[in-house]
């Protein structure tokens, strides 16, 4: 089994926590694994071992059936496993949306994630223009300054809103953030209102958005975003691409609320 490669080997590497990892993928290939399988497996003595699956089992990423002195996965494997694969089953079937919006618009189209105050963009399909924003697939960006965060941010209320910034100072991306916390909440309710948020050169120079959220899903919360450069965006694009977008939020509530 390949459990890495010498190329991405870290310089500081942490020999119990590499061989905590290297339990797991074991049971990924076995239904169940005894001390002696461990201890062999990690070339350590059989005490360390131990000490090893001892905190895996408090952790909940193995489990001792009754009687027995075999470890199987545990209820937090698991738990992860299947958390990430509801997930890619989230961005598998709002693909097809993501691709009908780029169509239709002509603009770039992102689907994004809210991870504490950030926002994480999960999948994208871009303008087939020559001048279009590019993909921000595989990015992180906080939520503050992103159309995408502010309509995140809708599904919170103004408490959670304030645990997720303790200071009223925000951190500036562009010289058109909000950098204080008493507006971005002005911002969010707005944005709760009419059903969508906005972004104008935020999070990058010469990039307007528009954004609605979908919901929570898999444990997780999403939004769409339309995309595109800021001279392309005004008043009455900006209405059609909220209206393309509300339609789709309810065309994807009705299909897996």
């Amino acid at each position: 089994m390949t459990t890495g490669d010498d190329a991405n080997r870290p310089q500081y590497p942490i020999e119990s926590v590499d061989n905590a990892l290297r339990i797991l993928l074991l049971l990924g290939e076995r239904r169940s694994i005894r001390l002696t399988d461990v201890s062999e497996y990690l070339g350590v003595a059989t005490s360390t071992a131990h000490r090893l699956m001892a905190m895996l089992l408090y952790r909940g990423f193995v489990r001792q059936p009754e009687g027995s002195r075999a470890y199987e996965p545990g209820p937090s494997l698991t738990t992860i496993a299947f958390s990430v694969l509801r997930q890619v089953d989230v961005r598998a079937r709002l693909h097809p949306y993501l691709e009908r919006l780029s169509s239709g618009l002509g603009e770039t189209v992102h689907l994004s994630r809210l991870d504490g105050s950030t926002v994480s963009f999960v999948d994208a399909v871009e303008s087939p223009r020559a001048v279009r924003v590019g993909s921000r697939l595989g990015m992180s960006m906080p939520a503050h300054s992103t159309s995408s965060g502010k309509a995140l941010l809708t599904m919170l209320d103004d408490d959670a809103i304030r645990r997720l910034y303790p200071d009223e100072k925000l951190a500036r991306v562009t010289a058109n953030t909000v950098t204080k916390r008493s507006v971005l909440l002005k911002q969010v309710a707005d944005a709760r209102q009419r059903g969508y948020a906005t972004s104008e050169a935020e999070s990058e120079d010469g990039v307007a958005s528009v954004s609605v959220p979908l919901g929570e899903y898999g444990g997780a919360r999403y939004a769409l975003n339309v995309a595109s450069p800021q001279d392309r965006m005004n008043d009455a694009t900006r209405a059609e691409i909220a209206a393309a977008l509300a339609a789709v939020a309810d065309e994807v509530h009705s299909y897996f609320p």
